[in-house]
């Protein structure tokens, strides 16, 4: 890389994604320069935020020393999948800071950076302190007590926390800090039409394939949950009902129940 793609690189991670041949869209520009400390990634299927947001964690440990940058998921193969994603930039242009360690889980750089990604498990997780950038990828599916134990790290360091995921119904912390007017988030949501890889043939080959309700959730970014447990306050909230758990208890199998209710009002 020249000395002028590397200027260029150093004031824009956008570059990153340049130089493997992707075109950034316009939301993932924006996201890219984004400098808010708490930012959610609402997005659907084939969007391109893993992409866009491996782009940000190498350009963190690129131009800002001594830094950690952790992505979790609920399983390893699914934050695996986002480092290779930062590997594949760090190859595109050409390596500028020299890796000391370099594996399929680890990049630690010579400017003393760290990327590490770890599954949803708290034991190999909770050890982790100064997170410069903390990468919670698919959130909506990352269990609340793990994300409980995550958060503090950023306490000391005061990092970025960058929180993406395809929604999984009205359950669960992602859905519920979505929700939050009262926290100071920078959201993003990306549906299928600012997505230019997605047409509305292929869009309606899903619905006639997986039915409207599939379609709303991976693509339309709705919580309108289908498939598991569903929070009945949660429920009850958004049908403007009154929740009484002990009335719940006493009649059985409400979750289940009120997951088929949701099903039939979609």
């Amino acid at each position: 890389m020249n000395a002028c793609n590397s200027a260029r690189l150093a004031l824009d991670p956008s570059v990153i994604l340049e130089a493997q041949g992707i075109r950034p869209d316009a939301w993932q520009r924006e996201f890219l320069l984004c400098e808010d400390r708490q930012i959610m990634l609402l997005c659907c299927r084939g969007a391109g935020k893993s992409r866009a947001t491996s782009a940000k964690a190498l350009h963190r440990a690129l131009f800002f020393p001594k830094s950690l940058v952790l992505v979790i998921s609920r399983s390893q193969r699914q934050s695996g999948e986002l480092f290779r994603y930062v590997l594949d930039g760090y190859r595109a242009v050409d390596r500028p800071v020299k890796a000391l360690r370099e594996t399929m889980t680890e990049l630690e750089l010579v400017n003393g950076s760290r990327i590490v990604c770890l599954p949803s498990k708290e034991e190999t997780i909770r050890s982790y302190q100064g997170v410069a950038l903390l990468i919670k990828d698919e959130g909506a599916r990352i269990p609340d007590d793990l994300n409980k134990s995550v958060t503090p790290m950023l306490a000391v360091s005061q990092g970025q926390e960058i929180d993406l995921s395809t929604p999984w119904g009205m359950r669960g912390w992602f859905w519920r800090k979505w929700r939050d007017e009262e926290l100071h988030i920078r959201r993003f949501k990306v549906t299928w039409e600012q997505c230019p890889r997605h047409s509305k043939e292929f869009i309606a080959k899903e619905k006639r394939e997986h039915g409207e309700a599939w379609v709303g959730q991976e693509y339309d970014c709705l919580f309108t949950a289908l498939t598991g447990l569903v929070d009945p306050s949660s429920l009850a909230e958004q049908l403007e009902l009154d929740w009484q758990p002990e009335a719940a208890s006493a009649a059985g199998g409400i979750r289940s129940g009120m997951s088929r209710a949701i099903e039939t009002l979609s």
